[in-house]
């Protein structure tokens, strides 16, 4: 081989080198991932443990996202979300109709919660264990808002009655105690959490859960428009993640309570037994058998019931505050 041929198949050695490194280095990069904060409504708690376990499992990240999480106001959340200022949050499905009727173009992609997660307890001495049963009591209540507000007036309307049938008492998130003092004959409980702490302190309880009279539409995963219009793949990959961590926290409590333990402070230091229980409460409440679907007959429900409590004045095209299509 000539001088002038050895030094040009050098070159071609070196050349061929350097793009193999290229390409190495190029596959050792991870991609850029995408920045999301994700809100989320009351304050860390042990329900909402597959969020922590999509997160701590690497779903999230799997899936191409950065998520941060948020707590705070849902309406907020939501008003938010409709302008784009963020693209996921968690919310209830009156929240979604409301915004709606106020042309902020919502939309719930995936639920979370199979069963609405709201119900009315009293101590077993005021012997109410139906809807009917609550005429004349006092009822405590968070506040004249909200998904208690929505599933207590519901109740009412199952029973035939209205406001004017009960007292009604705002009394913000101190049902327990109130309960426990004989401030109030029955508090609108979430499922999972203060029926649980009455029991847990000795108290023998009557739940009424809304969903046993009806179904409406609980937490789940809303975005807006544009993304589901403009980035289906960036929802549905999202959404995937979410399910995920659902569904391993449904499968494996143990592992979801251990993990949330990073997320929700003091959690250490709460009473363990009581918010094991809260968790295994809270997976009843789940939508794990077809996750993440949601059944348009809760749509229809819950609409309904914000036109006859003077919510909505008209009625909604539902096909566009939900979908199904985006669930993997």
């Amino acid at each position: 081989m000539s001088k002038r041929n050895k030094t040009l198949l050098a070159g071609l050695l070196i050349l061929m080198l350097g793009l193999t490194a290229c390409q190495d280095s190029s596959l050792d990069e991870a991609p850029d991932l995408i920045p999301i904060t994700l809100t989320m409504g009351y304050i860390p708690n042990i329900q909402f443990a597959p969020i922590y376990v999509a997160l701590e499992k690497g779903y999230f990240q799997d899936a191409g996202f950065d998520v941060t999480l948020e707590y705070g106001d849902e309406t907020d959340a939501v008003a938010r979300v409709s302008a784009g200022e963020q693209t996921f949050a968690v919310a209830s499905g009156e929240q979604v109709l409301l915004a709606r009727a106020q042309d902020l173009p919502v939309v719930y992609v995936a639920s979370w919660y199979e069963d609405f997660p709201v119900g009315v307890a009293s101590l077993q001495a005021a012997g109410i264990q139906a809807p009917e049963d609550l005429a004349g009591a006092t009822v405590g209540i968070p506040g004249l808002y909200g998904a208690s507000y929505i599933g207590f007036e519901a109740l009412l309307n199952i029973a035939g009655m209205t406001d004017e049938d009960v007292t009604l008492l705002p009394i913000g998130f101190n049902q327990v105690e109130a309960l426990a003092a004989g401030q109030v004959q029955s508090g609108v409980i979430y499922l999972a959490n203060e029926p649980v702490v009455l029991r847990s302190q000795g108290y023998a309880v009557d739940v009424i859960p809304v969903s046993d009279y009806l179904q409406l539409v609980a937490n789940g995963l809303i975005t807006n428009e544009q993304s589901v219009t403009e980035n289906p793949e960036m929802v549905r990959a999202f959404i995937q993640a979410m399910l995920q961590g659902i569904t391993a926290a449904a499968a494996n409590p143990d592992e979801a309570y251990e993990i949330s333990g990073q997320y929700v402070e003091n959690l250490a230091d709460a009473d363990y037994h009581v918010q094991r229980e809260i968790l295994a409460e809270s997976i009843k409440l789940w939508q794990t058998e077809r996750p993440g679907y949601s059944d348009p007959e809760g749509w229809e429900n819950m609409q309904a019931v914000l036109l006859e409590m003077g919510l909505l004045d008209t009625e909604l095209d539902l096909t566009k505050a939900f979908t199904n299509d985006l669930i993997p």
